[in-house]
């Protein structure tokens, strides 16, 4: 009873040992990505999708328990119990442990033509998995569009046909896997029956007891146990390398925008601004800005206006470093945006965008989301002067109210006033305001007119917008056209043609 007990308390301690180390090892695999696409620039996905880098870090990145936990220790455990068995049966009868491992390099042939065949087909019905996620991720975030056009039977029927190619991939593996076991059934039961035929042989001539054969052949089975659980490892660890294969790849990616090894620190910039013959493109085929020049003083006031596709939104972000220009160079303070360290960088700007960006957590920590740890009289503080402290304390919970996935439980004007809130706290001496008054009606945007007001007062502030209120107040206004700076308009004729 207590070996027994002893028994059982031994393999709890082992599974819990295994569980804990590969939860361990996955979580920190995972976040090491999370932190990883983070880095990784706008660019990489703009054209990747983000899709497929969920799929990696949910699905892809798991398979490094199996591979660490589940598939390496076994293979040793096996690989030891192979050697011990080999040396056994030699003892007992050194030509039929040869004729027993006659088998090893036919094994080593199959597994060698098997495997990278194997691994292609797991790559492939990865990325059609991804592929099926991305449809999923797509019609959940525009489902108020897929309801209004009545196409949800469309969206289905699109996810089923994406599926339908990775259950084909992945039978097409599953059909791989199963030739792979058969020939390793098949060699290792020619090698038992080759045994069993010389055996039989020395039986005969007195060379071998009975017995002993009968011994023999129960250490060929052990023998060819851990033969088998190799190959099996070897078959099932295809799926799970591939799969590792894509989170690594992730791991390797380089950010366009890269940090200089000797990049400088920044405190509180000034706020002078100059772009001198800036270039862009998102891809050689598709140029975007050309040769964009022009300077901004300390605490100014610049409208960005311009036909839809004239390059607004990118020459902005260009100035914050989502993307690095491919000829000229942005100078803050004299210094290229290059030399500076990226975080003290970006923490010179403030963002509020045309549709404002909320996160499923409280009114509070989305307004403090710029500068973590602030207190709650410095958050009410800005949220009074962007205009939302009225709205937030009529809630039932008020500051600690939850917004909703992407703030769907709020307005878009109280959204839009939340979001001021935010660049008022960080209180940074930049900022980038990106059509924030678009989507509003006329009374809430002259409340939220009010609030930028308030907002730009002492700071460096670029403005893209298309309504004539938001150009009153600027200092100058820049004219793009295709790309092109046309006209670079002081204070006197700030306003829309």
């Amino acid at each position: 009873m207590a070996v027994a007990a002893l028994g059982q308390v031994q393999t709890l301690a082992g599974t819990l040992l295994r569980a804990y180390v590969g939860e361990r090892l996955v979580l920190d695999f995972r976040a090491r990505l999370v932190e990883q696409v983070q880095r990784l620039s706008a660019s990489y996905h703009d054209s990747r999708g983000t899709a497929d880098s969920v799929y990696r870090i949910q699905q892809d990145a798991a398979a490094i328990q199996n591979i660490m936990v589940e598939g390496i220790i076994p293979f040793v455990a096996a690989a030891i119990t192979l050697v011990t068995m080999i040396a056994v049966t030699a003892r007992l009868d050194w030509q039929l442990a040869l004729v027993a491992l006659v088998i090893s390099p036919p094994l080593f042939f199959v597994s060698r033509i098997y495997r990278p065949r194997m691994r292609s087909e797991s790559r492939h019905a990865k990325r059609l998995e991804s592929a099926a996620l991305a449809v999923v991720q797509e019609t959940l975030g525009a489902l108020r569009v897929v309801k209004a056009f009545g196409q949800e039977a469309r969206e289905t029927d699109r996810f089923v046909r994406r599926s339908r190619e990775g259950v084909a991939a992945r039978v097409g593996l599953a059909s791989l896997e199963g030739h792979y076991g058969l020939c390793v059934g098949l060699t290792t039961a020619i090698g038992m029956a080759g045994v069993l035929f010389i055996g039989v042989r020395h039986v005969r001539s007195g060379a071998l007891t009975l017995g002993q054969l009968l011994i023999v052949m129960g250490y060929l089975a052990q023998l060819y146990q851990p033969l088998k659980t190799i190959s099996r490892k070897t078959s099932s660890r295809q799926f799970y390398l591939a799969s590792a294969e894509r989170a690594f790849a992730l791991l390797d990616e380089r950010p366009d925008v890269p940090e200089r090894s000797h990049a400088r620190s920044i405190g509180r910039a000034a706020g002078a601004v100059a772009f001198r013959h800036v270039s862009f493109a998102y891809n050689p085929d598709h140029p975007v800005l050309h040769d964009v020049s022009f300077e901004v003083p300390p605490g100014a006031r610049v409208a960005i206006a311009g036909p839809t596709g004239a390059g607004k939104t990118t020459l902005v972000g260009l100035l914050i470093r989502f993307y690095d220009p491919i000829a000229g160079g942005i100078l803050l303070d004299g210094v290229d945006l290059r030399d500076y360290r990226l975080a003290d960088l970006r923490n010179q700007f403030a963002i509020v965008l045309q549709e404002p960006v909320l996160f499923s957590t409280s009114i509070a920590e989305n307004i403090a989301y710029g500068r973590p740890g602030a207190n709650e009289l410095d958050i009410v503080r800005a949220a009074a002067a962007a205009g939302a402290h009225d709205f937030v304390v009529r809630l039932p919970r008020g500051y600690a109210t939850p917004v909703g996935e992407r703030g769907m439980q709020l307005s878009g004007g109280e959204r839009q006033r939340i979001a001021l809130a935010r660049a008022f706290l960080k209180d940074a001496p930049l900022l980038i305001l990106d059509e924030p008054t678009s989507s509003v009606d006329v009374k809430t945007e002259a409340a939220i007119l009010d609030a930028m007001d308030r907002l730009m007062q002492g700071r460096t502030a670029f403005v893209i917008t298309h309504r004539t209120s938001a150009l009153a107040t600027c200092d100058m206004r820049l004219q793009l056209e295709g790309g092109r700076l046309v006209e670079m308009a002081p204070s006197l004729t700030c306003q829309e043609p």
